[in-house]
């Protein structure tokens, strides 16, 4: 694997599973992924169609801002993190199960 490929297969963190992003799928064919936080919407791209093997249409990427938490007696704070929604082209599909 060149080094290239080796440097798109660690863009994608994982899938975000939730209802919001079962909707998404449901509704817009937009699949969620918890990206690292250097990651371009080309590198997002490129990553998708290499490792599931189908054409993106659009990639949409938001910084999700940690949340203050309370632990115990002292505040903390939760890691900021990058999310993209991908959008496939007509035909095409992610099924995690066999992925």
């Amino acid at each position: 694997m060149s080094l290239e490929k080796n440097k798109l297969a660690n863009v994608i963190l994982a899938p975000v599973v939730s209802e919001k992003s079962t909707l998404a799928v449901e509704d817009s064919n937009r699949f969620v992924f918890k990206v690292q936080k250097v990651a371009t919407k080309l590198e997002v791209k490129k990553a998708v169609e290499l490792m599931f093997d189908v054409e993106v249409e659009t990639v949409q990427v938001l910084n999700v801002k940690g949340k203050i938490k309370r632990f115990g007696g002292a505040l903390g704070k939760r890691s900021d993190w990058k999310k993209a929604y991908v959008k496939l082209k007509a035909g095409h599909d992610i099924d995690f199960a066999s992925a």
